[in-house]
């Protein structure tokens, strides 16, 4: 199905005005929603600002396990490092202290910080992709099912590791 196709049945509510408008902009690098009648001017998602369903209200929104190798000393050395460097630059997040061995569904060393809104997990993600160095990263919300939180809503910067989730299916249950 070409473009101009896809953005038509896409885009049924919209004025043909609309519809030419997105079919420029995909002829091109991006796409985006033009204004319509519709649309407030400036308008944004709520997302930006509160955490949607499933994600718990009642709960921070998403945690970050940082996994390091315990048994090399300069990952070691680095997560230390960046533990503290996330302490310093990230001051109002809730930062957990490092674990040298793997606890708990974690296969290996690592330390949890968790954030409470939609911009300090984009903060934290996008900081994390340039400075987490040989660290691997698990991402996952909180939606008050942690075998699916740490597997299915889970994503990864860096190498994934495996998870026990003999242990995960015993706390959601």
């Amino acid at each position: 199905m070409s473009v101009e196709a896809l953005l038509t049945n896409f885009s049924k509510d919209m004025t043909g005005e609309e519809i030419q408008a997105l079919v420029l902009q995909a002829k091109g690098a991006s796409v985006s929603t033009p204004t319509t009648t519709t649309t407030t001017p400036g308008a944004r998602s709520v997302a930006y600002d509160a955490f949607q369903a499933p994600i718990l209200p009642s709960t921070n929104g998403f945690d970050f396990h940082i996994y390091h190798m315990q048994n090399i000393a300069s990952e070691a050395k680095f997560a230390r490092e960046l533990h503290e460097k996330i302490i310093k630059e990230f001051p109002e997040l809730r930062t957990y202290p490092l674990w040298e061995k793997p606890m708990g569904s974690h296969p290996t060393a690592m330390f949890e910080v968790d954030t409470f809104t939609p911009h300090q997990t984009g903060a934290l993600f996008s900081w994390l992709v340039v400075n987490r160095g040989p660290c691997s990263v698990l991402v996952h919300p909180n939606t008050g099912n942690p075998l699916r939180d740490h597997t299915e809503l889970a994503t990864w910067i860096g190498k994934q590791w495996p998870l026990d989730t003999e242990i995960l299916k015993s706390i959601s249950a």
